[in-house]
């Protein structure tokens, strides 16, 4: 038995499906798992020794590459002056300066430790304001784990085909109403019936977990006119594209502002962190100032907020956004030419350094269209390139995502072995 089979035997043993989160299991793709023992630049190299050009990049985070030495610089220092203190350090009071200052709608961030952990926060915060207890969400954003948000989700609960409610009281899950990504006149309809009833909408402005489908048209700024017109907030669920598609994420891409935005991934440099943000009257609600309760132990802590100043810091001075669209815009070209010479039906959705392949003709512009995928063929897709030393995402219905490593020499040797890949198709 090889040592990927090997330890992974070993940890179905101790672990739920050998995995502290569904997807990694490899299931949708119906291969066996690869165990990784580090990351350097755009490749990762598993326990075996086989190393593979990264378009997972840890689920977005790494925007500047595996190990990047001003991110492991700053992590080495911070882990010598200790790992917690449960107490107030710099650190966290510098980023929050950069969130804050960064973010065209923010005044005031709360650090947590997960993205679920921001959703939940701002969902509490814009109930506990409004004085309403409905939601809105859309089929197949993802959101985290969290009971409000769970129903019809996208990410692991969308590969692993998962109803999104086992679990759930029905009374929790009929708080939230769902509707189809992309379609203003559903929510005007939801909102002439139910408006003063609605606390909050909440939505990935870029969809990136039933794999990347950007907004069409007006449907951010009618999600904006429409909340502000029955006093609901405006929650962005910002995770992803946070510091991913601008510094200012896409609030600033669109030129649309949010009354709060959830943030996780890039904005701890790779370390478990999420942070909700709004203005000063909105966040001046929370505990200690106001009496809308949120608290964390470990929120706040100085190995992950020295991470993502780091982050943020190299991202601020090299400004890679539009090199990295530019890049973005060749690997998916080239990557659509090899599957159109050899027949292979796709479309491809693509906004900054995010991406996805859909193996479905037509365009993918909500949920019901990602789902009318051949998940057969991407499940063998997966394999062939990962044979072939290429890891993107074990699912149809998430994002690659592209790094500042990830340089011409790199996306030649990708486009190389996805070629080898498609060809063995």
């Amino acid at each position: 038995m090889v040592a990927n089979e090997k330890l992974f035997s070993l940890a179905r043993e101790y672990m739920p499906g050998g995995v502290n989160s569904p997807v990694r299991a490899f299931k949708a793709v119906e291969t066996p798992p690869i165990v990784v023992k580090r990351g350097f630049g755009p490749y990762i190299e598993d326990v075996e020794g086989n190393r593979y050009v990264d378009f997972l990049m840890s689920w977005g985070p790494l925007i500047l590459g595996h190990a990047h030495p001003r991110v492991v610089e700053e992590v080495e220092k911070a882990v010598k002056s200790g790992l917690s203190f449960g107490i107030t350090n710099p650190y966290e009071i510098e980023i929050a300066r950069e969130v804050v200052n960064a973010l065209p709608s923010a005044q005031k961030v709360r650090f947590v430790n997960s993205g679920t952990e921001a959703v939940m926060s701002a969902i509490r915060l814009a109930r506990g304001v409004t004085g309403r207890k409905y939601i809105v969400k859309f089929e197949g954003c993802y959101h985290g784990h969290y009971d409000s948000v769970l129903v019809s989700a996208g990410s692991g609960v969308a590969t692993l085909s998962i109803p999104g409610t086992p679990g759930i009281p029905e009374e929790i899950a009929r708080l939230t109403f769902v509707l189809p990504y992309n379609d203003s006149q559903a929510l005007k309809n939801l909102f002439e019936e139910k408006g003063e009833e609605i606390a909050a909408v909440i939505v990935e402005p870029v969809a990136g977990n039933m794999g990347v489908v950007p907004p069409e048209g007006e449907f951010l700024k009618t999600l904006r006119e429409v909340t502000q017109k029955y006093g609901a907030l405006l929650i962005f669920d910002e995770v992803i594209t946070g510091f991913r598609l601008a510094y200012g994420g896409a609030q600033e891409y669109f030129g649309i502002n949010a009354d709060l935005t959830t943030l996780g991934k890039i904005v701890g440099g790779g370390m478990p962190v999420g942070a909700y943000a709004g203005s000063k009257t909105l966040m001046g609600n929370v505990a200690p100032e106001g009496n809308i309760y949120q608290a964390g132990t470990l929120s706040g802590n100085p190995v992950a907020m020295a991470a993502g100043l780091a982050t943020l810091k190299v991202l601020k001075e090299t400004n890679p956004y539009k090199d990295l669209e530019k890049k973005t815009a060749y690997l998916t070209g080239e990557i659509s030419k090899l599957l159109t010479d050899r027949g292979i039906p796709h479309t491809v959705n693509r906004i900054g350094s995010m991406f996805t392949v859909f193996f479905t003709e037509g365009e993918v512009k909500n949920y019901s269209d990602a789902q009318r995928s051949d998940l057969k063929l991407f499940a063998r897709f997966f394999q062939k390139l990962l044979k072939n030393g290429v890891l993107i995402p074990p699912s149809q219905f998430e994002a690659w995502f592209l790094s500042t490593a990830h340089d011409d020499k790199v996306l030649t040797e990708a486009l190389e072995r996805i070629e080898r890949g498609i060809r063995e198709l």
